[in-house]
């Protein structure tokens, strides 16, 4: 118990920081190359390109956000509602390696269950007993 109360003030504002990082260059990477997320967009759901776009601004606003204390709380929770939002996408994406031939499909497999370790690394430092002013 005395451990994990020595190492949350150190471990939480790495967490934040690694977590931000990787929403937003996730985001950006949406902008960049979205034909590569349109793939992995099941043929059910419409509007391709407007979801990819609009899911690319969620989640730079998510990664910037959670830097800002005020809104670090409420940004947390907007990622994890994206991260369930953007699961069938994901499923979607592991169900054929026809669907993006440049990912094993082994590593869509395995990114399933990570989204879940995502989600719960985003409740623990973002969400879960945060104080104000860690970052």
């Amino acid at each position: 118990m005395a451990k994990d109360n020595i190492m949350k003030p150190v471990l939480k504002p790495i967490s934040i920081i690694l977590i931000s990082l990787i929403f937003v260059v996730a985001g950006v990477l949406h902008f960049l190359i979205p034909k590569t997320y349109m793939k992995i967009m099941p043929p059910q759901l419409p509007l391709h390109r407007e979801a990819v776009y609009i899911s690319g601004v969620f989640e730079i606003l998510g990664g910037i956000g959670i830097l800002i204390p005020r809104f670090r709380k409420r940004a947390g929770y907007g990622l994890i509602a994206l991260l369930i939002g953007v699961f069938p996408a994901n499923v979607y994406m592991a169900s054929s390696e026809d669907i993006v031939p440049e990912v094993p499909n082994w590593m869509a497999i395995a990114r399933l269950p990570l989204q879940f370790v995502l989600i719960a690394w985003i409740y623990w430092a973002v969400i879960a007993d945060t104080e104000q002013d860690i970052v």
